[in-house]
């Protein structure tokens, strides 16, 4: 294990100890000093927003900008305690969970579920919770920091998830668990590696991808979308329905619906969204430069 490693392990692993009062008053400084630094989370997250709201108010642009920056510091020191500690102890920062109904209703016996997550909030904890209440598959990539591997996977399995690779024999074990009736995890908000097809996104075209859509086709499955909204008590676990068009044949048709689930749950909480991730780099005719600097 080399040194950045080890750091970013003992890091992780003495925040984690941490109350979670006293982790977000830690990822509170860190966005703070993150937003005055004026790096590039901030810089990115500004140019997103000109581009998803561009009839807000600059100052209130700005202002969520900033908000913006600051929690997606807090999920960062949150998810150290959460991948640690007993479940039990981050489900009693559970508050609520609003709309719970849709993760238990089937229109067909047997019937398997697709969860949409969005990065809103803590969404590591939200997938933690799912796979309390049965069998659960998420696709799994390996962190670029090797050495956090084992930390992340024991947290993400700990209730039980069943973690797959992002490949082929990942995606046939997605459709597996869904005609088996079980519950399956994506996060549909992110350019794909490969593959994808263009879909507005707060009416900009993004590269979006085409799992969730082939996944519905492909298994009759029902589809919800669910985030954890961060409160000042801890957190409110929020399920919203899917569009009927979701589950159109057409795929851009789907797609359009599911970006607009996304648009949907990022409106309960649009400060805690992670408008840092570069949406929109690639578009219709190829890569674009709108985060280029300069």
């Amino acid at each position: 294990m080399d040194i950045k490693g080890r750091l970013a392990v003992a890091v992780l692993r003495l925040v984690g100890r941490l109350p979670l009062r006293w982790s977000r008053r830690l990822g509170w400084l860190t966005g703070h000093i993150a937003v005055l630094g004026r790096g590039e989370s901030l810089r990115v997250t500004r140019i997103n927003l000109q581009l998803c709201y561009p009839t807000m108010e600059a100052e209130a642009r700005e202002r969520l900008a900033r908000h913006s920056v600051v929690q997606t510091a807090l999920t960062g020191f949150e998810v150290a305690g959460i991948w640690q500690q007993p479940w039990s102890r981050s489900e009693d920062q559970i508050v609520r969970v609003r709309n719970q109904q849709l993760l238990t209703e089937r229109t067909d016996r047997g019937q398997g579920l697709l969860v949409l997550m969005p990065h809103i909030g803590n969404w590591e904890l939200f997938g933690m919770y799912l796979s309390t209440l049965g069998p659960s598959t998420a696709l799994y990539a390996p962190p670029k920091v090797a050495a956090l591997d084992p930390l992340i996977r024991s947290g993400r399995q700990m209730n039980g998830a069943h973690m797959v690779p992002t490949n082929i024999r990942g995606v046939r074990a997605l459709l597996k668990a869904l005609k088996a009736g079980e519950m399956v995890m994506v996060l549909p908000d992110q350019e794909p590696d490969s593959g994808g097809d263009f879909a507005p996104f707060f009416g900009q075209p993004a590269l979006t991808m085409t799992l969730a859509h082939n996944l519905l086709q492909r298994t009759g499955c029902r589809c919800v979308f669910g985030f954890a909204k961060r409160l000042r008590d801890g957190f409110e676990l929020v399920l919203l329905p899917a569009e009927q068009s979701i589950y159109a044949a057409e795929q851009k048709v789907s797609l359009a619906a599911m970006n607009r689930g996304v648009e949907a749950c990022i409106a309960a909480a649009p400060d805690q969204y992670q408008w840092e991730y570069k949406r929109f780099r690639r578009g219709p005719g190829g890569r674009t430069h709108r985060y280029r600097k300069g």
